[in-house]
């Protein structure tokens, strides 16, 4: 399999910790160069996030662990991109 470069994760995170500490907690994952959350949804009891993680050759498995470390899970894989650069998305007719 080629290199994971980025992953885009859709997650449900309890609303402690927050989601500045959520966000440094992921980053610092083995294999992570870089993450960012983004707040979707905020319910009574969870927070629903939009997580981008990146980096060279992204090991899956510790960023879900991390993830799973303060209490959150993932919903969803949402976007993924591998090889040796990332291919980024470009319009198409479909997109209007």
């Amino acid at each position: 399999m080629n290199d994971l470069r980025r992953i885009v994760l859709d997650v449900l995170k309890p609303h402690d910790p927050s989601l500045l500490e959520f966000t440094d907690h992921v980053s610092g994952a083995e294999s992570v160069a870089a993450a960012t959350a983004s707040l979707i949804e905020l319910d009574k009891e969870v927070q629903n996030v939009k997580l981008t993680v990146e980096g060279d050759a992204l090991d899956y498995n510790a960023v879900e662990s991390a993830v799973d470390d303060l209490g959150g899970t993932v919903h969803s894989i949402d976007h993924v991109a591998c090889g040796e650069y990332v291919a980024e998305d470009r319009r198409t007719p479909q997109d209007r």
